[in-house]
C-alpha cells in the first residue's frame, strides 16, 4: 500500500524531530493527550460502549487509567533516572558516557479487550512516545469509531504542544494486509502488540523475516493457574470460590489475568469448592461479549472441553466450570490451552508430586498464584518457587485480575504468554522496550546529551565511575 509507504516516511522524519525534544517537552505533550481525552470522556464512552458491549462504569475506569498512564510516564521522564546515564572518566582511561536513546518510529495494535488502555492513547503508544519514538497506531477494527475519537484527542494535543505533525499516525485496515506492511517496513523499528497467540506469532515472523529483524512485544495467551492450597481449602473453600468466581467471569472473562485455571489435591475441600464455585459462576447474569469474532472463538474453546464440563450457566456467553483429573490434564494437550471467556477448569491432583507435575507442564503465563494459609505457605514453599519460573507476577491470596500501574509491575511473563520475558507492557518501566544503549566516547561536553554533560542542570540520578550520583 503506497499509504503505508508515505505514513512510515513521515514517522521517519517526525522522529527526527521529535527524538530532539527534551523530557520537559514530551512531558508537557503526554499531558496534554491526557486532558485532551478528558475533554471527550462522555463522547468516548459512548461511542466505546456501542462498539464493545462494555459498561460505562469499565470505560469510565478505564479512561482513567488511559491518563493516569500518560501523566505516569510525564513524571517518569522528567525524573530522569530512566535513561540509565552512566559516566567513566578515570585519569589515563577514555572518557566514556552511556545513556539509553529513543529507537525510531514504533508500531502499535489496537487491543479488542482494551479500547483505551491498551489501544490508541494505551501503555504501549504512551511509553513509546515518552522514550522520544514516533507512534503508528494500527487502530482494532471491533472499535474503529472509538479509536477515531482517541487518535483527534492527540492531534490535538499535538497541536497544542508544538510536536511535529506526524509523531502519531493512524492507521485502518485489515490486519493481515495493513498489519503486515507496517511491520515489514524498513522504517519502524519495534511493535507493541496486545491479542491472540495467533496474531503475535504472525507478527513475529513478519518481523523475523525482515531484512533488518526487529522486536515484537507481544501479550498474547496465559492461563493464569491458581493453586488452592489444603489448608486454606478446609478454612475458606466458600469464600475463595466466591471470591474466584468474580474473577472468571469478571468482564465475561475477557482479561488476560483470567484465571483459567485452578488446581487443587483431592479432599471433601475441595469437592466443596468446586460445588461453591459452580454455584456463583451459573448465577452471572450473562453480557454480550466484545464482538462476535471473540463469542465464536470462546464457543468453539468451549465445545472442546464440554465432555468436563461440570457447570453451566444458561444464556450466552455460558458461564462454565470443568474438571479433570491430573492424569488428564498431563496428557491431553489441548486442556492446557486458553479459552477466552467466562471459563475455568480445575486439575484435580492425587498428591502433591501430582500437584507439581501439572505444574511443570504449563508453559508461560503473565500471573500464577497461590491461595493458602500462613501453614500452607510454609509447607509448600517448592510450589511458590515453581510459580514464580512460570510467570511474571507471582500473586499470594488475591485474585490475577486486576493490573496495577505503577514501577514494580511486571505485566509480562515466559512465552507464550509474552514474546519477551524481560520486558512488560503496564508500568514505567514498559519505556525500556523503545529505547537502545549509546556510548559516547571523546564526546566534548557541548555535544553530549544534556544528561551525560558535566554541567548538568537537571541533577538527575547517574553512576560516575560506578557510584551513583544526585548531581
Amino acid at each position: 500500500m503506497s499509504e503505508i509507504n508515505e505514513i512510515m516516511q513521515q514517522a521517519k522524519a517526525a522522529f527526527e524531530v521529535y527524538s530532539k525534544t527534551t523530557p520537559a517537552q514530551r512531558a508537557a505533550f503526554l499531558e496534554n493527550i491526557a486532558e485532551q481525552i478528558e475533554a471527550k470522556r462522555e463522547q468516548l464512552t459512548t461511542k466505546a460502549h456501542v462498539e464493545t458491549h462494555l459498561p460505562l462504569p469499565r470505560l469510565n475506569n478505564e479512561i482513567t487509567r488511559t491518563t493516569s498512564q500518560l501523566k505516569m510516564f510525564a513524571a517518569y521522564i522528567t525524573e530522569g533516572s530512566w535513561v540509565a546515564a552512566a559516566i567513566d572518566n578515570q585519569p589515563s582511561k577514555p572518557d566514556t558516557r552511556k545513556m539509553l536513546i529513543p529507537v525510531g518510529p514504533v508500531v502499535v495494535f489496537g487491543a479488542s479487550n482494551f479500547p483505551f488502555a491498551f489501544s490508541t492513547a494505551g501503555g504501549d503508544t504512551a511509553s513509546a512516545l515518552a522514550s522520544g519514538s514516533t507512534v503508528v497506531v494500527k487502530g482494532h477494527s471491533a472499535h474503529a469509531g472509538t479509536s477515531l475519537l482517541v487518535y483527534a484527542a492527540i492531534q490535538e494535543a499535538i497541536r497544542l504542544s508544538g510536536m511535529p505533525e506526524h509523531t502519531l499516525q493512524h492507521v485502518l485496515g485489515p490486519g493481515n494486509t495493513a498489519g503486515k506492511e507496517l511491520v515489514m517496513h524498513p522504517f519502524t523499528t519495534g511493535v507493541g502488540f496486545t491479542g491472540s497467540y495467533k496474531g503475535g506469532t504472525a507478527l513475529m515472523q513478519y518481523a523475523a523475516a525482515r531484512e533488518k529483524p526487529i522486536p515484537v512485544f507481544a501479550e498474547m495467551s496465559s492461563i493464569n493457574p491458581v493453586v488452592l492450597l489444603p489448608d486454606t481449602l478446609t478454612q475458606n473453600a466458600a469464600a475463595l470460590a466466591k471470591k474466584l468466581a468474580g474473577s472468571v467471569t469478571l468482564g465475561m472473562g475477557q482479561f488476560c489475568t483470567n484465571p483459567g485455571l485452578l488446581l487443587g489435591i483431592k479432599s471433601p475441600a475441595l469437592e466443596t469448592f468446586l460445588s461453591e464455585l459452580g454455584e456463583e459462576v451459573s448465577q452471572v447474569t450473562p453480557l454480550p461479549m466484545l464482538h462476535e469474532g471473540i463469542h465464536t472463538n470462546y464457543q468453539q474453546g468451549l465445545t472442546e472441553m464440554l465432555p468436563y464440563v461440570v457447570y453451566k450457566g444458561e444464556g450466552e456467553p455460558a458461564r462454565a466450570i470443568a474438571m479433570v483429573s491430573a492424569k488428564d490434564f498431563l496428557n491431553i494437550p489441548h486442556l492446557r490451552e486458553e479459552v477466552f471467556g467466562p471459563f475455568s477448569l480445575l486439575v484435580t491432583c492425587e498428591n502433591k508430586a501430582e500437584l507439581k507435575k501439572a505444574l511443570q507442564s504449563i508453559s508461560g503465563q503473565l500471573t500464577a498464584t497461590i491461595m493458602g494459609t500462613d501453614k500452607d505457605l510454609a509447607e509448600h514453599r517448592d510450589i511458590i518457587s515453581l510459580q514464580t519460573s512460570l510467570a511474571g507476577r507471582v500473586i499470594i491470596n488475591e485474585v490475577p485480575t486486576g493490573v496495577e500501574v505503577n514501577s514494580s509491575m511486571v505485566h509480562g511473563g515466559p512465552f507464550p504468554a509474552t514474546s519477551d520475558a524481560r520486558f512488560t507492557s503496564v508500568g514505567a518501566t514498559a519505556i525500556q522496550r523503545w529505547v537502545r544503549p549509546v556510548c559516547f566516547q571523546g564526546f566534548p561536553d557541548a555535544l553530549l546529551p544534556e544528561e551525560l554533560q558535566n554541567a548538568n542542570p537537571r541533577g538527575i540520578w547517574r553512576t560516575v565511575n560506578n557510584e551513583w550520583k544526585n548531581v
